[in-house]
Formats: structure tokens, C-alpha cells, sequence
């Protein structure tokens, strides 16, 4: 892999931030600086981690950065849910995105496994 951009997982976390843009658009203002703000700041979190990560030197190093990744994803997965919960998101829209959210964490702890085999 020459880089980051290569990477599916990257490529998938990716798409699933452009969903939470799309998807929190309609929340309300109040919420702007609430939960608009930490869906999208942890949903941004899972890709941006991934590129960090693969620009480290270690595999070490690049693990603690796909584990901040699946933190990122569980605690986007808990705001998605307390969204749907009072009703910001509707349940097909919370479903879609929970699915793809699924995706992308069976991917990252396979990576992190895969990592972990080769060192």
C-alpha cells in the first residue's frame, strides 16, 4: 500500500463521515455546539486517525492510532443512538448509518488484528 488513501477502511470511514454531515443537517440549531458537533468531531476522528496512524514509523505506533479510531467509532455509534433516541434521527436513517458504522468497525478490529499477527 503506497498510502493511506488506498486503504478501503480509510475509504469507507470516509464515506460514513459524508453520511453524518448529510445526516445531521437537519438536527436542531440548538444543537450546533452539541451533539451536531460530537457526532461529526468523532465521526471526522475515525478516518483522520487512520491516515495518522499509517504515517507513523511502527507498527506500534500506527496500532495506538486504529485503536483511537475504534474509540472514535463506539463513542459516534453511542451519539447516533441518543440521537435516534429523541428523535434527531429518524429510525431507517439511524439504521442505515449504524449498518456502515458496523462495517467499518469489523474492518478496523480485522486491520488491528492483522497488524498485531505480523509484529
Amino acid at each position: 500500500m503506497s498510502n493511506f488513501r488506498s486503504l478501503l477502511i480509510w475509504q469507507k470511514s470516509m464515506a460514513l463521515t459524508t453520511k453524518i454531515y448529510f445526516s445531521t443537517n437537519n438536527f436542531p440549531k440548538e444543537e450546533i455546539f452539541g451533539l451536531t458537533s460530537q457526532i461529526r468531531r468523532s465521526s471526522i476522528s475515525i478516518p483522520s486517525n487512520i491516515a495518522e496512524g499509517f504515517g507513523r514509523e511502527s507498527d506500534k505506533e500506527l496500532l495506538r492510532f486504529l485503536n483511537i479510531s475504534v474509540g472514535s467509532l463506539f463513542e459516534m455509534q453511542t451519539q447516533l443512538e441518543i440521537a435516534k433516541n429523541i428523535s434527531y434521527l429518524k429510525e431507517y436513517d439511524f439504521n442505515n448509518l449504524y449498518e456502515d458504522s458496523r462495517e467499518v468497525e469489523r474492518m478496523l478490529v480485522s486491520f488491528i488484528k492483522k497488524i498485531k499477527d505480523r509484529s
